[in-house]
């Protein structure tokens, strides 16, 4: 999956899948990725309007949905 560079203390890359509703995060520390699944669009969305994308991703992904770390 293709992902961009985002500005985050806490993420370095986002990827998003619209059709299989797949979110991929590539962490800047560790540089783990994890993919979070059945995501809905409004939900990368709001991800990628808020203003924390660190904040974000803990108060409304992390323990939502369903994930697996693949790097």
């Amino acid at each position: 999956m293709h992902r961009k560079t985002v500005e985050s203390t806490a993420l370095k890359s986002i990827g998003y899948d619209a059709e299989k509703h797949v979110l991929e995060l590539e962490f800047r520390e560790s540089g783990d990725v994890w993919q979070y699944l059945n995501v809905k669009p409004a939900v990368y969305k709001k991800m990628m309007e808020s203003e924390s994308l660190g904040s974000f991703f803990v108060n409304k992904v992390k323990g939502v949905f369903d994930e697996n770390k693949i790097k």
